[in-house]
């Protein structure tokens, strides 16, 4: 099964839309996999990066990123979206797999050119203890800009989202 996070309860069909990110892509719906859902328990414009090791990670950045603590995975975010992700409605739509078609293995993104039914729809809940029930560290500070800069330059894997609304 894949995932599609949204504020909307009553989307009934998804259809393919073009992708800011990505403007060489067709039209499609973006959906994500189990293992990287937990990117997407924040408002839809909450920029976040989230960061985790992996065999390829340094043990100079793992010592560096890792080293006060026993996670493998760190999601940052600005300390003005607290308030935002305590008050945020979110709803998690579930996919058959059918249509879909791996975009991105490294931040576990799916496509499907085609439109797209639910199978089931149901509230997340409080996000913030659904984030906190994983085995990840949520971290706030005033900027991202600087761990942002500092994760591209590492040898984790990372995902960056919504950056653009970052405070600058």
């Amino acid at each position: 099964m894949f995932y599609h996070f949204s504020e909307e309860p009553n989307i009934k069909v998804f259809k393919p839309r073009p992708s800011k990110s990505f403007p060489s892509l067709a039209p499609a719906v973006w959906a994500i996999d189990k293992d990287h859902a937990i990117h997407y328990f924040f408002p839809r414009d909450c920029p976040r990066v989230i960061y985790w090791k992996t065999d390829r990670t340094t043990e100079e950045d793992a010592q560096s990123f890792f080293g006060n603590t026993s996670v493998n995975k760190i999601i940052v975010i600005e300390n003005k979206w607290l308030e935002r992700i305590r008050q945020t409605d979110l709803y998690v739509y579930t996919f058959s797999e059918s249509s879909f078609e791996l975009f991105d293995k490294n931040a576990g993104y799916y496509v499907s050119f085609e439109e797209v039914i639910p199978v089931k729809v149901e509230p997340v809940g409080d996000l913030l203890k659904r984030i906190l029930n994983h085995h990840v560290e949520l971290r706030f500070t005033p900027n991202l800009y600087p761990i942002r800069n500092q994760v591209m330059e590492a040898s984790m894997d990372f995902s960056i989202i919504r950056f653009s609304n970052a405070m600058k």
